[in-house]
């Protein structure tokens, strides 16, 4: 165990480093803007490790819930466990976050700590990093988008309807699969069954925000349309009059 929060500590002292860095180097950017590109960086180095580890390094978390941790697994969790710590701080120190992300970070870490500290059900835990962290890269993108001046372009509205479909999909259609095979499976412990079942309640909340935000995305689309139909009906009748 002495290993582990080791590893924890130093994973966190390598992201504490970046992140220094990172506002060295970008001097004239934001704080919040260097805290992203850390963020980014998490979110891709997790979605690869935790994808070997689901496709390639076993086993598969479906069939396999509560089985022994592996050395990968152990790792994979350390490197987000550690940023889960700084970007908890951070948000809570610069207050940039509500009660839900705030509760979001919280639970990672708990789950985290108790994954490593039960020695089992890493593969879950690493599936479910994998889950969350896959729609980062385009949560980050949008913020970086709005920032630059680009989100009302195609760029902008591409981001969006990935980010909603890739977050239905994961969240809510595969997330509840992993979580109905884990409750069924006897092997998983009765703390982690819970901490599955909380997580996947977390994402409805996200869920209820990301319809609202869709709701109102295509009310705003009906209405840019609507203004370039009469825009173009306007013109057209202009020049029959000419």
């Amino acid at each position: 165990m002495s290993l582990v929060v080791v590893g924890a500590l130093l994973c966190l002292s390598c992201w504490v480093s970046l992140y220094f860095i990172l506002c060295h180097v970008n001097g004239s950017r934001s704080y919040e803007w260097n805290c992203r590109l850390v963020t980014l960086v998490h979110g891709i180095l997790a979605v690869c490790i935790t994808a070997y580890i689901g496709y390639v390094d076993g086993p598969w978390p479906f069939t396999y819930p509560g089985t022994k941790n592996t050395p990968l697994q152990i790792s994979a969790m350390l490197v987000s466990l550690g940023y889960f710590i700084f970007d908890m701080a951070w948000c809570v120190y610069f207050r940039t976050e509500g009660p839900v992300m705030l509760a979001h970070h919280t639970m990672s870490i708990l789950g985290i700590l108790l994954t490593l500290w039960l020695g089992e059900s890493g593969i879950e835990s690493c599936a479910v990093l994998f889950g969350s962290e896959i729609t980062n890269p385009l949560l980050q993108a949008r913020w970086f988008i709005k920032q630059t001046g680009h989100y009302g372009t195609r760029l902008g509205d591409t981001v969006d309807v990935l980010f909603v479909l890739l977050f239905v999909v994961m969240r809510v259609f595969v997330g509840g699969t992993m979580l109905y095979c884990e409750l069924i499976s006897p092997r998983p412990r009765f703390f982690i069954k819970c901490g599955g079942v909380a997580m996947y309640a977390l994402s409805w909340v996200f869920m209820v925000d990301i319809v609202r935000f869709s709701i109102k995305k295509s009310k705003s689309w009906r209405k840019q349309k609507r203004e370039q139909q009469q825009t173009l009906a306007a013109n057209g009748h202009e020049g029959k009059k000419d």
